[in-house]
């Protein structure tokens, strides 16, 4: 089964350009899948009260245009697998109107979800559970995976201390604010444009931490490391041109 949602995107979601953030695009991503879950039984409304919440773990994004400022924008989602202790929630994006009788596809999207034990702070196997049952629709949006690698020597490295603003209701960074604090150390020219963002979440970060954005510009786009005061990665992510639309 297939969801959809229709939001108007509000003036202080764009940027100069007057083109939606990418940060605010993902933010609608996470607002319309916990919208279905909700719907379905497993949200958060759920999960909490049992000490289980969702994380996101992995999302590739493709624009062929992004949305700008008053834009009617729809979500159409749904789940296409519960496997492995991973939930793949697949998106299309719509531009258009609440008259026209036709929406004009501008994006597609890929994530991939856990549950996590907030007692335990790990992954949770839960989709034996009664309330995932019969929930999978079962199309697969096609999107080929960017392997992320080390970067050995980056083009520039800006600090990013996690404040009270980037902390949710799961305890931890917010799972745009590391996208926020990605294209705030470094945006390229064509950002606001046809492009594709690969995101991957490794390691949780809490309150107070610092956060070194490491970032490396090349020919084919900008690659992204969060790393910890131990060195670890928290994230990492890519942004490029969307090949699609060159």
């Amino acid at each position: 089964m297939k969801y959809s949602y229709e939001y108007d995107i509000k003036y202080q979601e764009v940027d100069g350009r007057k083109k939606l953030r990418l940060f605010n695009l993902e933010n609608y991503l996470l607002e319309v899948a916990g919208r279905v879950a909700d719907e379905l039984g497993f949200g958060i409304a759920q999960l909490h009260p049992i000490g289980l919440t969702w994380i996101l773990t992995r999302l590739s994004l493709e624009m062929y245009e992004m949305p700008t400022h008053c834009d009617h924008v729809r979500f159409e989602t749904w789940i296409e697998s519960n496997a492995h202790m991973l939930s793949t929630r697949d998106f299309r994006i719509y531009s258009g109107s609440k008259d026209e009788p036709e929406w004009r596809l501008i994006g597609q999207c890929k994530s991939v979800w856990a549950v996590l034990d907030l007692n335990k702070r790990e992954i949770a196997n839960v989709f034996d559970m009664p309330m995932f049952e019969n929930c999978i629709d079962g199309e697969i949006i096609d999107m080929s995976r960017v392997r992320m690698t080390t970067i050995p020597e980056p083009t520039g490295c800006v600090p990013h201390k996690v404040v009270y603003s980037d902390i949710d209701y799961n305890g931890h960074c917010n799972s745009c604010r590391y996208l926020q604090a990605m294209t705030d150390a470094y945006l390229p020219d064509y950002y606001g444009k046809a492009v594709r963002l690969d995101i991957n979440y490794s390691k949780e970060a809490m309150l107070g931490e610092t956060l070194m954005t490491n970032y490396l510009v090349t020919e084919e786009g900008v690659q992204y490391q969060l790393k910890n005061s131990n060195g670890e990665t928290s994230c990492s992510a890519k942004i490029t041109i969307n090949a699609l639309m060159q």
